[in-house]
């Protein structure tokens, strides 16, 4: 009796089994074209960005520096002396700091989901640069493995010119042989 998990493995190995399968035939046309996989693969990784798409890579990269975090913290830290020291009486914002928690948890709650779009582009630009390796890959191992057979035809065929070679030379060497004999 199959459990779902049984069930979920044997649905992941015969879609990745259908992924496979799509791959290798893509190598074999490639092969049977002769045409340069890399070409036909490299199009398809390097595409414009938009702007959205932009401005998350920028806010990304932005967000995951030392700059941020160093201009954010000295941010914080002018927030708290200006409410708790410079306006004692007259703060905007006294302390437990509702306000600046709020700003934060606003900047957290919209940075998080931009960071994840890029990482999810980044993501998926790198699984298509594995994919264009493993067909890369693949399409190597084919030719190396024709070359393979093609080498061993030509050495079994230089060795049957060989020993025809031999066996000439041996009948002729026979018959210079007999001749010696013969005189």
């Amino acid at each position: 009796m199959k459990t779902s998990t049984d069930t979920f493995l044997d649905e992941l190995l015969t879609t990745q089994n259908v992924q496979l399968k799509k791959l290798n035939k893509i190598v074999s046309d490639s092969i049977k074209e002769e045409e340069l996989l890399v070409q036909n693969l490299s199009m398809g990784i390097d595409e414009p960005l938009n702007t959205s798409e932009r401005l998350a890579d920028k806010v990304a990269t932005f967000g995951g520096s030392w700059k941020f975090i160093i201009l954010f913290m000295l941010v914080l830290v002018v927030w708290i002396l200006i409410n708790t020291v410079f306006l004692m009486d007259k703060a905007f914002d006294p302390y437990p700091f509702i306000l600046m928690n709020l700003i934060l948890s606003c900047i957290a709650a919209l940075q998080a989901p931009i960071i994840m779009m890029s990482q999810n582009r980044k993501e998926t630009k790198d699984r298509k640069r594995s994919e264009n390796d493993y067909l890369i890959n693949l399409k190597a191992e084919i030719e190396i493995r024709t070359l393979h057979q093609k080498v061993n035809l030509l050495m079994k065929d230089e060795l049957e010119s060989l020993f025809k070679i031999q066996k000439l030379q041996t009948e002729m060497l026979q018959r210079i042989e007999s001749k010696l004999n013969a005189d």
